[in-house]
């Protein structure tokens, strides 16, 4: 196929048009010429979309945002306003919380393993409600028990999950009324239970199977007073592919929830879904070699900064330049490279691109959850700027 027509077939609408991600080019170049690249810029009507769209998906659900995917504290703040709740899991989420002027009064404290300052840190922020996933960290509780409800994060594996997030936490079903006699020997109040079937779900039957199994549980211990039901997160959104609406990606798990007590309190926790579709990246090229029979581009940020989601959240993030570029331009192929020393900050090795040029802008979309949160410092290059703006000022 020739590269013309291959661009025809993939790039066409990326390449000739003045609007990129929804978003003006102009109004975009303008950003960067303001403020530098690497510029992060966070939509915050986006933002809202996001979590609207999920909370009207799963009507009976209370929305408890996963901090670490966007530790952003003027995302925090828009979520806030919407009447979102929050999932913390360290001091430092508590503290950004803080700074943000925003009381734990609609959060949950999710990490299963927490030492005793940890504990009493969440309890003087005022959260009440803390996860475990063995006996160990049952008997962490006795000493605030009269402060405090539990509840048992069950290990449900995913292997479709892009990642799997009961490998690592979470105790089989089985375990769980030995977990609920030893809490109630030491005179510690269960809840609930939570599970979080993995991140980038492409489907809602492991939820569905999940929720199942928790009523199954829970109508097999009556005696129990079961309050609370979270689902965690792993709701899809697209980057290089499409992924599954979120309506319909919720009504399975709205049938399965059917199953559960009126009285109960049903929670989630998204992250990637609020936050992912919400930022773009701009970067610069910044210089640009031959080697190996394809064009080099050197841009300022990599996979050691806001796309180092690509190391460690297994994500690939669609590129594109921002400018205009005629149909019948022939493309290459082409390497983009991050700006480090290191030869692993590589973010695509086989791209079709026409000729850049350097101090050509790229933009990359889908880059809000998992990206600034885990940027280093590598080299010493500093983490990327980041606005936080409505979306007219960048239409």
């Amino acid at each position: 196929m020739s590269a013309v027509i291959e661009l025809k077939n993939h790039l066409a609408d990326q390449l000739v048009s003045d609007v990129i991600e929804g978003y003006s080019a102009t109004k975009l170049s303008e950003l960067a010429a303001q403020y530098g690249t690497p510029l992060f810029v966070v939509d915050e009507d986006k933002i809202a979309a996001q979590y609207q769209a999920l909370s009207s998906a799963l009507p009976g659900v209370k929305m408890r945002y996963a901090i670490k995917a966007l530790p952003d504290a003027e995302v925090l703040r828009h979520l806030h306003d919407l009447g979102c709740g929050f999932d913390i899991a360290t001091n430092g989420e508590i503290d950004l919380l803080k700074s943000c002027h925003i009381g734990a009064d609609q959060t949950i404290h999710t990490h299963p393993i927490k030492k005793d300052g940890d504990i009493q840190y969440a309890l003087g922020f005022g959260c009440r409600i803390f996860v475990v996933d063995n006996m160990a960290e049952i008997d962490k509780f006795v000493d605030y028990k009269s402060q405090v409800q539990l509840l048992i994060r069950v290990n449900f594996r995913n292997q479709d999950a892009v990642v799997d997030l009961s490998r690592k936490f979470g105790c089989v079903l089985t375990h769980v009324p030995d977990l609920v006699r030893h809490a109630q020997n030491l005179g510690i109040k269960i809840a609930g239970v939570s599970f979080h079937v993995g991140s980038q779900v492409p489907s809602p039957y492991a939820h569905v199977e999940a929720i199942e199994m928790c009523a199954e549980l829970f109508q097999s211990m009556p005696s129990v007073d079961w309050s609370i039901l979270d689902i965690g997160g792993g709701f899809p959104i697209e980057y290089n592919g499409p992924a599954m609406d979120i309506e319909s990606f919720c009504q399975p798990i709205n049938e399965a929830l059917s199953l559960m007590p009126a009285h109960m309190s049903l929670l989630a926790e998204p992250g990637r879904f609020i936050a992912g579709p919400s930022a773009i990246h701009l970067m610069s090229v910044v210089g640009k070699a031959h080697r190996g029979g394809r064009t080099w581009y050197y841009l300022d940020d990599g996979v050691y900064g806001a796309l180092s989601g690509q190391m460690f959240d297994h994500a690939r993030y669609p590129i594109k330049p921002l400018k205009t570029f005629d149909i019948t331009n022939p493309v290459y192929p082409s390497v983009l490279a991050g700006p480090t020393c290191d030869s692993i900050d590589v973010i695509d090795e086989d791209k079709l691109l026409p000729e850049l040029a350097v101090g050509d802008l790229l933009v990359a979309s889908q880059v809000g959850a998992y990206t600034m949160a885990s940027a280093t410092v590598f080299n010493l290059y500093a983490k990327p700027k980041s606005l936080c703006l409505k979306a007219a000022a960048m239409k």
